[in-house]
């Protein structure tokens, strides 16, 4: 990948068409140098937004879905339509995924307007109900990869993840000028 944020842009309109909805920045490239090497069956992008994540997930799973809150932001991806799907989170499927990406909506806001950056007032709000939407739809050894950020409450996030029957780590994080990034791995609980 190249090494700086420039670069990287101009890589990402090299490779995809113009999406006029979400332009990638750091916390999607975050996220994507950690998914390069993970391989599977089923995967799904939740919030998929200028498909960037849906194309690396391509590459290495046999199935891949994307969701997105907003239509005109699926009309414009080059995925295979059939495989995107507008919903709110994972709500729309009562199948089960290897492998669920989600680069949640985490800023503080004490009202939603932007639902693509927005998480509620304590930036954990919107992420919740999306992780909520994730149960029983990731398969008993799956794993659930979301970011989130030192903006929002993200200790707060990760202790309700761990309520909600997840086993719950941070596997990366990257430090911006401005904030922390926090990679997080959820997997459903070992059942005694």
């Amino acid at each position: 990948m190249p090494s700086n944020f420039g670069d990287k842009l101009l890589k990402l309109k090299i490779k995809l068409p113009t999406n006029d909805f979400y332009i990638p920045s750091e916390d999607t490239f975050f996220i994507a140098e950690h998914l390069e090497n993970v391989k599977g069956k089923k995967a799904l992008d939740i919030g998929a937004g200028s498909g960037y994540l849906t194309k690396i997930l391509s590459s290495n799973f046999s199935e891949v879905v994307a969701t997105d809150i907003d239509f005109n932001s699926l009309a414009s991806h080059k995925s295979k339509k059939e495989n995107l799907v507008c919903c709110n989170g994972a709500n729309a499927f009562k199948c089960k995924f290897d492998l669920i990406v989600c680069n949640l909506p985490y800023l503080p806001s004490e009202k939603v307007v932007d639902r693509t950056v927005d998480g509620g007032k304590e930036g954990i709000e919107v992420p919740l109900e999306i992780i909520k939407s994730v149960l029983g739809r990731i398969n008993q050894n799956g794993r659930f990869l979301f970011l989130t950020s030192s903006l929002a409450n993200y200790q707060k996030l990760i202790k309700q993840t761990k309520k909600l029957g997840f086993d719950v780590k941070i596997i990366a994080n990257k430090k911006l000028f401005f904030e922390k990034l926090f990679l997080v791995e959820a997997k459903l609980k070992t059942k005694v």
